[in-house]
């Protein structure tokens, strides 16, 4: 197969979907032909000198990579290339596979979706993998959670007009931050290890039983959110939707608590679906000036109803962060972890000289987006209200 790796275009975004030790792996190992558009790498201190030792062949035109290419590896989904004055699916064609974050769910990318199944390409989310014990090493998503919940923590302290830790100065004490993380999945975990280190008091909040005690074994004080077992937890040990009552109720116990905080870090996610409302304008409102919301969680719709995608605003004196792609501002460090896991999905799925996707496999049923010019994926077509 022809492995073609583009130049990300989305605004920040200094990743890319190949590192040249995995180019070396899809030659040596997979047997395949990659192609890398010349400066693909840059942002993440990769040359094309590197991807050429490496064994892949440089392209200048991105349209040329995708006409050659059977399968494009992107890092985000596709957008309007400026340089081309395409958009990126229109340089691509029927059967043509898409590996990338696509984000099915959230509404910002319906139309995208719809304009991917109508070109007939065969799109594949990073975000559906399983977090199943095989397919561990597949698994993107947790990859780039990690370093949402370190940079996003960094990107809240670095907006925060007092002390993150507790100071003594000649003028007295001054107190340490307080955060909040809502949602102590991979990503929660890592903002409270990172505002931890930065000296903060930190409580957390999550409807699992596992993940608060998870969060008490860094540090964390946490937040009982009333939710009841059966109600919380889905496939897996993971978070499930919850009908609006409970949700109703999770904002209610959350909203006796949030002026406590300078920062509150969003990142409560159910696999698959539109991200919670879990902050809404009342609660905003009760917080104090200067405070921080970063919403870790906007790829998949936000956990803040005020949030917009991809924008830094002020409401009601709280600054609220929708940094659409915070992995991207650890370029280095999330190319290295993201393109291993990628390429380990693609190893996943490849046999007999090209990509299979078994229907009866849980991997491939979570991650196909479109197929034979339909959206297929359970969880999109839920949130375009399909089903």
């Amino acid at each position: 197969m022809k492995v073609g790796i583009p130049r990300e275009i989305m605004k920040n975004e200094k990743r890319v979907a190949a590192t040249p030790q995995t180019v070396k792996q899809y030659i040596e190992k997979q047997g395949d032909a990659v192609f890398v558009q010349s400066g693909a790498g840059t942002g993440s201190n990769f040359s094309d000198a590197d991807y050429e030792t490496a064994g892949a062949t440089i392209l200048k035109d991105a349209r040329e990579l995708y006409e050659r290419c059977d399968v494009i590896l992107k890092v985000k989904e596709p957008l309007h290339n400026e340089e081309t004055n395409q958009h990126e699916l229109d340089m691509m064609r029927e059967g043509q596979y898409l590996i990338t974050f696509l984000h099915p769910a959230s509404p910002g990318n319906h139309d995208m979706v719809d304009h991917m199944a109508r070109r007939g390409v065969i799109g594949l989310t990073l975000d559906g993998v399983p977090r199943i014990t095989r397919a561990q090493p597949l698994d993107a998503l947790t990859s780039m959670s990690t370093c949402a919940g370190y940079k996003g923590v960094l990107m809240a302290a670095d907006s925060l007009v007092k002390f993150m830790p507790q100071i003594f100065a000649p003028v007295g004490r001054i107190d340490p931050a307080k955060v909040l993380v809502v949602g102590t999945g991979v990503s929660g975990l890592q903002s409270i290890a990172t505002a931890k280190r930065l000296g903060a008091v930190v409580h957390a909040a999550d409807i699992r039983p596992d993940a608060d005690e998870q969060a008490r074994s860094l540090g964390a004080k946490t937040l009982d959110l009333g939710v009841p077992k059966e109600a919380a937890i889905g496939e897996g040990g993971y978070a499930k939707p919850l009908e609006e009552s409970w949700l109703k109720h999770e904002r209610d116990i959350l909203a006796g608590h949030i002026g406590e905080y300078d920062i509150v870090v969003l990142s409560a996610l159910v696999p698959g679906r539109m991200a919670p409302i879990l902050v809404d304008e009342p609660m905003v409102k009760r917080m104090k000036t200067g405070s921080i919301v970063v919403d870790i969680s906007v790829d998949q719709g936000g956990n803040c109803s005020l949030t917009e995608t991809g924008e830094i605003i002020n409401r009601h004196g709280v600054e609220i962060q929708g940094v659409k792609n915070i992995p991207g501002y650890l370029p280095e460090s999330a190319t290295k972890m993201f393109a291993q896991n990628v390429y380990n999905l693609f190893s996943y799925l490849h046999k007999d000289g090209g990509l299979h996707l078994d229907d009866n496999d849980e991997v491939c049923r979570s991650i196909i987006v479109t197929r034979g010019g339909d959206v297929v994926h359970e969880g999109t077509l839920e949130a375009m209200g399909r089903l």
